[in-house]
């Protein structure tokens, strides 16, 4: 199985999925924020900021896919940041169902060395208070949809760095 993942990890489709995967969910918050005028919290743009960093990273993971030791930390990169999604997530989720005490500010919450929010104020400026994220499906909200995606990317994102940390533990020098 390790070998078929590490394989897998260095595949250049590997990684091209991963960047359009988070594209594709960059893509529905727009359609919903200027589609739907559903606009984002706070968390909202966090969780924006998580899922562009993983497609930058998949982006550099594209490049440095065959240098062992690169392609390790990327997917270590990979599995911090899937963590940070997950964190941003459930807070989010939390919130709006009670079990986080609080909302959030109507600020970015941005560090003032990222101000993303100023930057790309389209995709990260905050238009709503925390506490309500709308209906994708079946009764399925945007929260519970990304605590799910977040942990499978957690799960998935373990077991790869794994592979590519046991590849490269193992690699000749």
């Amino acid at each position: 199985m390790i070998s078929l993942l590490s394989t897998l990890i260095r595949h250049p489709l590997y990684w091209i999925a991963i960047m359009l995967t988070g594209l594709f969910m960059e893509s529905v918050a727009l359609y919903y924020q200027y589609g739907l005028d559903y606009g984002p919290c706070t968390l909202c743009t966090h969780v924006r900021a998580w899922v562009l960093a993983i497609v930058l990273t998949a982006a550099l993971g594209l490049v440095v896919r065959r240098q062992r030791v690169l392609n390790g930390l990327t997917h270590l990169s990979m599995f911090g940041l899937a963590c940070g999604l997950l964190y941003s997530s459930w807070q989010t989720l939390g919130i709006e169902r009670g079990w986080i005490e609080g909302s959030c500010e109507f600020g970015a919450g941005f560090p003032s060395w990222l101000p993303l929010h100023e930057w790309w104020p389209q995709v990260f400026e905050a238009w709503e208070l925390c506490g309500y994220t709308p209906e994708l499906w079946f009764g399925v909200t945007i929260a519970e949809a990304l605590v799910v995606t977040a942990v499978l990317a957690v799960l998935f994102f373990i077991s790869t760095t794994f592979a590519a940390l046991k590849k490269t533990a193992s690699a000749p020098a």
